[in-house]
């Protein structure tokens, strides 16, 4: 009879927890065999408090720089009056920070830039009349393997992909504010270079200097121009096909578990892996496509396909060891980080929930990995935060050191 009563308890328990929304059973399974994904711990001292009062709003982008330097770019925008209450005099604190700041892996503040609340930036380094229109909506930040720093934008008239250097110094602008042609278009930005539709994110491939813009959030594909010309060189759409803007199947709500043969908007991240295989996060989907440089489509891999809403592949970045065996997968609608097999995108863990606490997400956005291992989150809506996650001491072979045997 105890042992009766123990397994009605226990599927008492289970379904409890269910009711919770806690388990799920993929993650159940793949927990329950041996696995040697890295486990987290949240660094809650990590960012160190900034200074002049300074706060963030929203965090849309975070990048980890050769250097193993962390680059945001946030929006000063998104704060309500009450959080800068200090530039009103209604309050003490705070005041907008400039939009992309640079911290060292202790959380130091570096250096801060850009946007409207960096005194003069907007009028005499960031001019339309030179080429340079700062978006109305901050989106994404890469800085490359020659350390310049890119930025997209996707509010209602940003259509732009900007290029600077470490200190905030104007180069190139790629796509015009307010002008948009399709995910077709191939030319007729500023200088020959291609219009843009809302684009959500940059990478840069350092073997060729080819940037990889993930267009975006109006248009549905991936576009690859010269990183020095910003000249067009190539695009693609889902399955590697050429996107189509009236595609039937992406019209409406999403359906758990279909397979659309295009991107549904937004295309929210492109990451290049260094055996060249392109990692494209097609969000509203709930999946990740694989493509070589080239845009020959490999496979596909899916996550929490019942996710509707803002859908579950955020982001991507790919972990430090030799093989890269790991992809983690920030997903904010269920505020996870979903750790995959990069081979096969079994997912094999998770961290993180939704909530306000260290180590809890909201909205959480984009995610950048360091050298060691070492994870950095963005998040937005009303999360306006980054966070720091380092690798757990557990003994269970989490793959963060790069010998070659991923142990």
């Amino acid at each position: 009879m105890k042992q009766v009563r123990y397994l009605v308890a226990g599927a008492a328990l289970a379904t409890i927890v269910v009711g919770l929304g806690v388990w799920r059973p993929g993650v159940k399974e793949a927990r329950a065999g041996k696995s040697n994904a890295p486990t987290f711990t949240v660094d809650w001292k990590w960012p160190k408090a900034l200074p002049h009062r300074w706060l963030v709003g929203q965090v849309a982008g975070v990048a980890v720089d050769r250097h193993d330097r962390i680059w945001i770019i946030q929006r000063p925008r998104t704060l309500t009056e009450d959080e800068a209450g200090a530039e009103t005099g209604r309050s003490d604190c705070c005041y907008r920070a400039p939009s992309v700041m640079q911290f060292d892996r202790d959380g130091n503040l570096l250096r801060a830039w850009g946007g409207p609340n960096d005194p003069g930036f907007l009028t005499t380094k960031c001019v339309a009349a030179q080429g340079c229109e700062w978006p109305n909506n901050e989106h994404g930040i890469f800085v490359d393997h020659n350390d310049y720093v890119w930025l997209a934008g996707n509010g209602g008239g940003d259509h732009q992909v900007l290029k600077f250097t470490k200190d905030g110094t104007f180069v190139m602008q790629i796509g015009k504010a307010g002008l948009t042609g399709g995910s077709n278009a191939t030319t007729g930005g500023r200088n020959g270079t291609p219009l843009l539709g809302n684009p959500a994110d940059i990478e840069v491939d350092p073997t060729n200097n080819e940037a990889y813009i993930s267009d975006g959030y109006m248009n549905k594909r991936v576009l690859v121009v010269d990183g020095n010309t910003g000249l067009y060189r190539r695009h693609w759409g889902a399955y590697g096909r050429p996107p189509n803007d009236a595609d039937p199947t992406v019209v409406g709500p999403y359906v758990a578990g279909q397979r659309p043969t295009s991107f549904r908007n937004p295309v929210h991240c492109t990451r290049i892996a260094k055996d060249g295989l392109v990692y494209v996060c097609d969000r509203v989907n709930d999946r990740i496509q694989v493509f070589t440089r080239s845009g020959v489509f490999q496979k596909e891999y899916f996550v929490e396909t019942d996710t509707l809403g803002n859908g579950s592949t955020w982001d991507i970045d790919l972990s430090p060891d030799s093989r890269q065996s790991f992809l983690y997968n920030p997903d904010g609608e269920n505020n996870y980080v979903w750790i995959l097999e990069r081979l096969t995108g079994n997912i094999l863990s998770r961290f993180g929930r939704n909530g306000r606490n260290a180590g809890q997400f909201h909205w959480v956005h984009n995610l950048a990995t360091d050298s060691d291992g070492n994870i950095y989150t963005a998040e937005v809506d009303t999360g306006k935060r980054a966070q720091k996650f380092t690798p757990s001491d557990n003994g269970n072979g989490n793959g963060q050191n790069d010998n070659g045997d991923d142990n």
